[in-house]
């Protein structure tokens, strides 16, 4: 039983945000094509009726997923670091977090695999240029200058995609959990520049 489902059980009612919820469970079970009323409607033990009492379409529900995976995302990774002053420390603290996200990973991969659907396209171009803003800031706070910082933002970033894909999308062995975590500590290690004393 999904986290949604078992909450509808106990008080017999779904907000739109739990169909937002349980659409992204799907996406990241599988994929955006997936997500349908009757599939969801049936997972989450309810009638179709209850979805309309929502949406008024399919597109309608992907779009408040979208939203609901973006705005997460925004609370969830940048506003846990938005107290930590040092920013090498807050580079390393985004990896650690972006680091352990499975989820959030299984449902940008699923969602870069459909970059050409109308409501995909344009929230993934948001949130690549907020990470790599985010990221070029970061470094750019580190003491690199603007081009080296928009450049080790780009390397950063194409990193986190590349690894997915090798794991999620090409299904490369999956690491054991002490090489994954040696593989995080040497991409800081490599990507976030050290303090230099004077």
């Amino acid at each position: 039983m999904t986290d949604v489902a078992a909450k509808t059980e106990r008080n017999g009612r779904l907000s739109a945000e739990d169909w937002a919820q349980a659409a992204l469970d799907l996406i990241a079970e599988q994929g955006v094509a997936a997500v349908a009323v009757e599939p969801l409607a049936r997972r989450l033990g309810v009638t179709k009726g209850s979805f309309y009492w929502h949406f008024p379409s399919r597109d309608a529900l992907l779009a408040a997923a979208l939203e609901r995976w973006e705005s997460v995302e925004q609370e969830t990774v940048f506003g846990k670091l938005e107290a930590v002053n040092d920013p090498r420390q807050r580079l390393r603290a985004l990896f650690q977090v972006v680091a352990h996200e499975v989820k959030s990973h299984k449902i940008y991969s699923e969602l870069l695999k459909a970059l050409d659907h109308p409501a995909v396209g344009p929230v993934i171009g948001r949130v690549s240029q907020r990470r790599l803003d985010y990221l070029a800031a970061s470094f750019r706070q580190t003491g690199l200058v603007r081009t080296d910082a928009q450049h080790r933002a780009r390397l950063a970033y194409a990193a986190y995609v590349g690894f997915l894909q090798l794991s999620l999308q090409l299904h490369q062995p999956r690491l054991a959990h002490d090489e994954f975590e040696a593989y995080v500590e040497h991409v800081m290690d490599t990507l976030i520049p050290p303090l230099h004393k004077a």
